[in-house]
């Protein structure tokens, strides 16, 4: 039995959320899984995290407070454990009444999704509304103020990654979910941009070697390294691309990355064999076009080695979109009415 499986049987022996180390004490006392590795409460909660993010509504686990979690229930508008339904807006917003408080832009979600009947509304009345049902704790003296930056900030993020947000600006603080317009030129360009994603992807298993290293290096340049060298020049032996991470001027790491131009998954070999090319305080970087296997994932995050970072063709797609590499962006206004009463007055 794996980490996850012995995570979910002990979760559905519980009657109520577990901590992490509660559910690692759990596992090892009922000999579920055997770990020789040192911290297995850090193994078992980041197996745990690893799940929601890759599964997100389908994952089997949900989080229900800081490094507490319990098990997704299955009702009657769809499967869940490891599911081939989402969630719909009604049992998103059912689960997440359930749960301790979430994030603004959770909270915003909730809101809209419960009250705004499918009509654009201010930030301010979205943050009172999460804050009076309890989806969102802040200490902040400016609540509206944060809820409103941090919707703002994911509508950009979204938008440098050629992706549709889950959020739409209205103009004068009003928000609304993007969904609701999902028709028309909205998911036109929804349509094309994934159009473009996937024709980016089969373009760089079209391209050669020394053309895909270079690529790979002035992406790493546009997220931040500094001191790139591209190494390889032989083949697609050891180290490809070493650079410098740096970050905020003060946090300086050393990176040893090697790219794979692959139509097949990775292997754990090639996870050993860059772990085995690293020189003196450097960390491994894996960039691949095509995905991981299980034993490559496992290998990579062994708690009694160096760590080995893993980048699949679909991250590495988001990244060159997200950072404007090998993709080139264009801007359309669109005009609206605005709120004013348009009408002329009759003492004019």
């Amino acid at each position: 039995m794996n980490v996850r499986e012995a995570a979910i049987l002990v979760l559905e022996e519980s009657d109520t959320p577990l901590r992490v180390n509660e559910i690692t004490k759990r596992i090892l006392s009922r000999k579920l899984w055997k770990t020789s590795g040192k911290t297995p409460a850090a193994t078992v909660g980041a197996t745990i995290y690893s799940d929601i993010k890759k599964n997100g509504d389908a994952s089997r686990f949900v989080r229900r407070a800081p490094s507490t979690f319990g098990l997704r229930k299955t009702d009657s508008l769809g499967k869940t454990a490891d599911g081939t339904k989402t969630e719909t807006a009604v049992a998103r917003t059912t689960r997440m009444q359930n749960e301790p408080p979430f994030s603004f832009t959770d909270s915003a979600q909730m809101v809209l999704e419960q009250f705004a009947d499918h009509q654009p509304m201010h930030y301010r009345v979205v943050t009172e509304k999460a804050l009076e049902m309890g989806w969102l704790f802040t200490e902040g003296k400016t609540p509206e103020a944060s809820m409103y930056a941090q919707i703002l900030t994911e509508i950009k993020r979204f938008k440098r990654r050629g992706e549709q947000p889950r959020f739409t600006k209205h103009g004068k603080g009003f928000v609304g979910l993007s969904r609701w317009m999902a028709t028309g030129l909205v998911l036109e360009i929804e349509k094309h941009n994934k159009k473009v994603r996937k024709e980016l992807h089969k373009k760089l298993l079209e391209m050669d070697w020394e053309a895909f290293e270079d690529l790979v290096a002035r992406l790493l340049s546009e997220m931040g390294f500094e001191e790139i060298e591209v190494t390889s020049r032989a083949g697609d032996g050891g180290i490809d691309v070493r650079g410098t991470l740096l970050v905020g001027d003060v946090i300086r790491t050393r990176m040893a990355v090697q790219v794979k131009r692959w139509k097949r998954n990775v292997q754990a070999p090639v996870v050993q064999q860059v772990r085995g090319s690293l020189g003196a305080h450097e960390q491994g970087l894996i960039i691949t076009t095509s995905n991981f296997s299980k034993g490559a994932r496992e290998e990579a995050g062994r708690e009694d080695a160096t760590p080995v970072a893993l980048m699949n063709g679909e991250q590495l797609v988001v990244l060159l979109v997200e950072n404007g590499v090998g993709v080139r962006r264009r801007a359309h206004d669109l005009i609206e009415l605005e709120d004013e009463d348009l009408s002329i007055s009759e003492d004019i």
